[in-house]
């Protein structure tokens, strides 16, 4: 009989569903009820950690993160590990998305994003929408923080042009994946969602088979194989939902079964 000791999810089109930018106010009884259990959370999201923990604020202290799409790790407030970005590498990157007609650019510190917004609508859609700590720059030499992750915006959504331009354009250099309908995110080799739930499950001796983990995107592929119990979203692409052996349509719907069986795993699949 298969306990489970951590739960992790992704949140844009996963705990978030339909664009939101609010959290189901039920998944904190949730997360309250998972932890009398002794069962771990863990947000894992391409995210910034500061706009996590806002999401999360009745439990923020409660939980566990994976943020920047496993660039940083934060344990009840402790930095597991940060990932850095190479800075001549990120200079180009950003070169490049200044170049290109409509895109933006977010750089990742870990308190904070840096930006150069080209439109005051994009500044607004950070600040306001998105709610991210936002740093407004002129240029790169004012980026002084560790960068740890870039992304490209496409306002217009990624299309499969321009996918395959960044792809061809930095794929050899680093981890080029889409995160969302109008992200792309550049970040170092070996980083992903993954490199964060090896590191709780080293930390708190849980093994991949007492994990369950959620996500819909391109991005969680490598996080939803670092579990036995891999969930991917209904609406997911299909490469998604071929890379796990579950499917939901709703996260709150598996955590409600997983408390009702008060761990065991084998009662709700």
């Amino acid at each position: 009989m298969e306990m489970i000791k951590l739960v992790a999810s992704d949140l844009d089109g996963t705990l978030l569903l339909h664009k939101a930018q609010s959290l189901p106010e039920e998944i904190f009884s949730l997360i309250r009820q998972l932890e009398e259990l002794g069962i771990m959370f863990v947000a894992a999201s391409g995210r910034q950690y500061p706009n996590m923990t806002k999401l999360f604020a009745p439990v923020a202290s409660e939980i566990s993160y994976i943020s920047e799409n496993g660039a940083l790790a934060v344990d009840h407030g402790e930095v597991l590990y940060q990932d850095s970005f190479d800075r001549k590498l990120a200079g180009e990157i950003i070169s490049a998305i200044l170049e290109k007609k409509d895109a933006e650019f977010t750089c990742s510190a870990k308190d904070y994003h840096y930006l150069m917004p080209k439109t005051k609508r994009f500044h607004d859609h950070m600040l306001y929408e998105v709610k991210n700590e936002c740093r407004f720059v002129n240029s790169m030499e004012e980026m002084t923080a560790p960068i740890m992750k870039l992304a490209v915006f496409e306002p217009a959504g990624l299309t499969e042009e321009s996918v395959k331009y960044w792809m061809d354009r930095f794929g050899k250099e680093c981890v080029v994946v889409t995160s969302g309908n109008e992200w792309i995110d550049f970040i170092p080799f070996g980083t992903n969602k993954a490199k964060g739930i090896r590191e709780y499950q080293k930390r708190y001796h849980i093994s991949p088979e007492e994990c369950i983990a959620f996500g819909d995107e391109y991005n969680d592929i490598e996080m939803l194989k670092a579990v036995k119990y891999g969930f991917a979203m209904e609406h997911s692409k299909e490469g998604v939902r071929a890379a796990t052996s579950y499917m939901t349509k709703q996260v709150e719907l598996v955590l409600e079964k997983l408390i009702r069986a008060k761990g065991k795993i084998e009662e709700v699949i």
